[in-house]
């Protein structure tokens, strides 16, 4: 017989199942973490379970005795030439995480998916709620989203009487911790300056140890079948660098693009163009200028509502995320503070 309070987590060693698991364990859970190496780093107290997400019959061994699911694993990547590879990873592997878990003999799955398969829009007004619509028309210009929102499909078509699927979608995670770099990149790069201008677009985000929580959250207090955005609070870009610029002492980019038809299609080949004139190089890649003129705003209500769950303050957050990236060396802060900014 399956024990609710024995869990099968994938993706144990990335930024957010870093967190899940201690989240886990400090709330009495048994976690089983399913790595693809014998020397993945866990915390004392957590089972290791060899296998892969795209090996079906390691997940089943891994799953055999747990109540629960919490997928996570996953691989993030702004690069066109992933798309392959993202698919196989977050579709076909979670198909197979899903499918195993259930023949196992797990009753309630919990899926780390994304605000962006669902809040993202070009108009600023825009705050997407779980119930919109999928903005396909955007989300085919990412292969990242794409895959995501297909593994969430699948997903969510699996929730049914003795097994409960619910997606738990975080936006952007920021926070201590981020020891891949997979989420933490965009702050590194102001705190190095090599953001030169300030793109017109407007993000979300969410502390990690937060969407963790909320995680936690939705195996015990979610519904099947449902979705739960999970947010801190929506800000355009340049509000955001100007937060940044406030808890880091490092003077923001002040150069605005504006936002347009042409600028999305050519701006950053246009913008590196102009940086090579006076020496510099261009650090953000096309799709990341792409995805920085649209608006990824979202309202987390169900989540307050139904699971209880709540953000601390995102100031908090941003403090924590520059201090952690600092003190593990990832930024310099001789090279990188100015004098400290007034607000």
């Amino acid at each position: 017989m399956s024990n609710p309070k024995r869990v099968l987590v994938t993706g144990a060693t990335g930024f957010l199942g870093r967190h899940l698991v201690d989240e886990l364990a400090r709330n009495g859970y048994e976690v089983v973490a399913l790595v693809r190496s014998a020397d993945a780093p866990l915390p004392d107290g957590v089972k290791r379970a060899i296998g892969d997400v795209l090996d079906e019959a390691s997940v089943l061994a891994a799953a055999r005795g747990c109540g629960g699911l919490f997928h996570c694993a996953g691989k993030v990547s702004r690069k066109a030439e992933d798309a392959e590879e993202l698919y196989r990873v977050h579709v076909d592997g979670t198909k197979k995480v899903l499918s195993s878990c259930k023949t196992a003999g797990v009753t309630r799955a919990i899926v780390a998916s994304s605000s962006g398969t669902v809040a993202v829009s070009d108009d600023p007004d825009f705050i997407a709620t779980e119930d919109d619509k999928t903005p396909i028309a955007i989300l085919a210009r990412w292969p990242y989203y794409r895959a995501k929102l297909f593994a969430e499909q699948h997903s969510l078509e699996m929730n049914g009487e003795g097994f409960a699927v619910i997606s738990v979608n975080p936006t952007l995670l920021l926070g201590p911790g981020d020891v891949n770099g997979s989420s933490t990149e965009d702050v590194k790069l102001f705190l190095e300056k090599k953001i030169p201008v300030v793109p017109p677009g407007g993000i979300s985000f969410v502390d990690a140890r937060d969407a963790a929580i909320a995680l936690r959250l939705a195996y015990e207090k979610g519904i099947g079948g449902r979705r739960y955005l999970v947010g801190a609070c929506n800000v355009t870009l340049r509000e955001f660098f100007a937060r940044l610029a406030r808890v880091s002492g490092v003077r923001a980019p002040f150069l605005p693009i504006p936002r347009a038809a042409e600028t999305m299609r050519t701006g950053a080949r246009l913008l590196d163009n102009v940086m090579t004139r006076f020496g510099m190089t261009l650090p953000v890649d096309p799709i990341s200028f792409d995805m920085a003129q649209f608006y990824w705003y979202l309202d987390a209500t169900r989540a307050e509502s139904e699971l209880g769950w709540h953000a601390r303050d995102p100031i908090e957050t941003l403090y924590d995320t520059v201090e952690d990236l600092r003190a593990r060396g990832v930024v310099w802060p001789e090279a990188a503070e100015d004098a400290p900014l007034t607000a």
